[in-house]
C-alpha cells in the first residue's frame, strides 16, 4: 500500500520553525506517512541536513530585510508588506502545482499562509494566536486569525490549559476555527551526560541581529575562566570549529551532536524565540534569555518567564556578565511533557 505524502512546509524565519518541525517530521515516517519538505533559505537546508533521504522543493523566498535599530523594525517590515504578500501568492501557486504533480494527501504548514489546498486537509501550526505586535496588536490579530480559518485545523505547541508556555498569545478566550492544543514540541531528549562547559550560547533568527548578539557575546566571554560553548547559527555547507581562550566555537550544530552538547552544558543563553524555549523546557535547562530586539513576541515570553523566575533575562544593549548572576535564584523551565498521541492529531490525513 503506498505511503500517503504530508507537505511539511516551515517558515524560513529564523531556524526555529524548521526545527519545531524535526519532531513532527519524524512522526509522520513512524507513522507511517511519507514527509515532503518545501521551505526556502536556511530552514530548508538546515532540514536537508536533518532529514538527507527526503523530499525536497524551494519555495518562493519572502527575502525580508530587518533593522538594525529597534525603533525602526516594525516600520521596516509593514513597508515591505506588498513583497509579502506578493511571495504569499507565489507560494500558494507553488502548493497547488506541488500538491498535483506530487499527489499530496495532507498539508502541516508551519506559519507559511500560502501554503494550503481547498482540496485536502491542510493544517496550520502556530504558538501565535493572538500577535503581539505593540499598538497594532489588535489589527495583526486580526488578521492572523482570518489567515488561520481558511486552514481545516489550527495546531498549537503547547498545553491547552495552565501552566503553558505561550501565554496570552496561544490562548484566545474563543477560537473561530479548530484549535487543537498538540504540546510543546522539541527535537531533543533529556539526557545524563557530564558537564563539559558553563554555558552553551546558542544564537539564532534573523540578521542583522544575529551578528550583532554574536560580536557583543565573544567581546564579553573572550576572558571567561569557564569552558563556553557558542553556537553561532550559521548554516554553512560544512560544520566548522575554532577555540579562542575557552570558548568553543561552532558555526553550527545539528541532531545528536547539538543534543549531547546542550545536555552537557550547566547553562543556555539564547534568544526568547518559542522554539528556543521549548527546547529548554524539554532539557530542564536554567537559562538566560536575550529576545530580538523589536519583536514583541520575544520581549513578553522572556518577561513573562522571568518575572515568574523561571529564566534570567535582559535587553540586548544591557546585557554584560553579572547579569548572569541572577541565574542562581531561578527556578529553570521543568514542565512536564505530556506524550502528544500523534496517531489521533494525524487522524486528519488518514480519511479518503
Amino acid at each position: 500500500m503506498q505511503k500517503k505524502q504530508i507537505l511539511v512546509a516551515p517558515l524560513n524565519w529564523g531556524l526555529g520553525h524548521a526545527t519545531r518541525c524535526i519532531p513532527i517530521i519524524n512522526e509522520l515516517i513512524r507513522q507511517n506517512f511519507e514527509p515532503v519538505i518545501a521551505s526556502d533559505g536556511a530552514a530548508l537546508k538546515l532540514l536537508q541536513k536533518e532529514f538527507p533521504d527526503l523530499e525536497y522543493y524551494a519555495l518562493p523566498e519572502y527575502n525580508i530585510s530587518y533593522s538594525k535599530k529597534e525603533v525602526f523594525f516594525k516600520w521596516k517590515l509593514l513597508l515591505q508588506t506588498p513583497k509579502i504578500i506578493a511571495a504569499i501568492k507565489k507560494e500558494k501557486e507553488a502548493t497547488r502545482k506541488l500538491v498535483s504533480a506530487q499527489n499530496i494527501s495532507g498539508i502541516i504548514s508551519d506559519n507559511r499562509w500560502g501554503v494550503r489546498h481547498k482540496k485536502i486537509p491542510s493544517v496550520f501550526i502556530t504558538h501565535q494566536l493572538k500577535v503581539l505586535s505593540g499598538s497594532s496588536t489588535f489589527f495583526s490579530s486580526k488578521l492572523q486569525q482570518k489567515l488561520i480559518s481558511k486552514f481545516t485545523e489550527c495546531w498549537v505547541p503547547d498545553f491547552g490549559n495552565t501552566p503553558n508556555l505561550s501565554g496570552e498569545m496561544g490562548h484566545l478566550v474563543k477560537t473561530p476555527f479548530p484549535v487543537k492544543y498538540i504540546g510543546p514540541l522539541s527535537r531533543f531528549s533529556k539526557l545524563q551526560l557530564p558537564i563539559k562547559y558553563k554555558y552553551a550560547i546558542v544564537l539564532s533568527g534573523p540578521e542583522p541581529q544575529r551578528g550583532i548578539l554574536e560580536k557583543l557575546l565573544l567581546k564579553e566571554f573572550k576572558d571567561h575562566s569557564s569552558p563556553i560553548l557558542f553556537i553561532r547559527g550559521v548554516l554553512e555547507k560544512e560544520s566548522k570549529t575554532e577555540t579562542i581562550g575557552n570558548i568553543r566555537i561552532y558555526n553550527y550544530l545539528l541532531g545528536k551532536e547539538l543534543e549531547e552538547a546542550l545536555n552537557s552544558s550547566e547553562h543556555i543563553i539564547c534568544r526568547s524565540g518559542y522554539t528556543s524555549i521549548m527546547d529548554i523546557a524539554k532539557l530542564e535547562k536554567k537559562a538566560f534569555l536575550i529576545p530580538t530586539p523589536g519583536q514583541p513576541e520575544q520581549e513578553y515570553l522572556a518577561k513573562k518567564l522571568s518575572e515568574n523566575t523561571l529564566v534570567g533575562s535582559c535587553t540586548q544593549n544591557k546585557f554584560s556578565l553579572k547579569k548572569l548572576e541572577n541565574l542562581k535564584n531561578t527556578k529553570g523551565l521543568r514542565f512536564d511533557f505530556l506524550t502528544t498521541s500523534f496517531s489521533s492529531v494525524f487522524a486528519l490525513f488518514q480519511s479518503e
